[in-house]
């Protein structure tokens, strides 16, 4: 997590929240070969989010998006796609507040949990409004 400012350091959850950016940039690179620890890191990294989320509402949500977006994106690699859907469809109402790229990798995430439960209308629909996000401004 960078600085913003000089009362960074004293803000509350600044720790917490650097720990689950390094815990998230572990399971990033922990070999496949390696089983479920990834996904252990990643439930680790969640359930950190999930309390920070509480005592703060709103203030972690994007990371908690992340957070279930990187984990639902791992699932899908594992083929475990109905696990994944439950996680990314919490990543995009969490990513819907803030809008721009992190809704848009969320719904990406959703589009393709959908695509590989055969479920490819929604699919389409939900990459079509991804589609929407990527593209400039006119």
């Amino acid at each position: 997590m960078s600085r913003n400012g000089p009362d960074d350091a004293t803000r509350k959850g600044t720790e917490e929240a650097a720990e689950i950016e390094g815990l998230l940039a572990l399971a990033a690179t922990t070999r496949p070969q390696r089983g479920g620890a990834a996904l252990e890191v990643m439930s680790e990294a969640i359930a950190k989010c999930r309390v920070l989320a509480r005592t703060s509402p709103g203030e972690y949500d994007a990371l908690l998006a992340r957070c279930l977006r990187d984990t639902a994106t791992m699932l899908l690699d594992r083929r475990r796609a109905v696990e994944a859907l439950t996680l990314a469809q919490e990543a995009v109402a969490l990513a819907r507040a803030a809008g721009g790229v992190p809704l848009m990798r969320a719904l990406r995430c959703l589009a393709a949990a959908l695509g590989a439960l055969n479920r490819f209308s929604e699919a389409a629909v939900t990459e079509a409004e991804a589609e929407t996000l990527a593209r400039p401004p006119d």
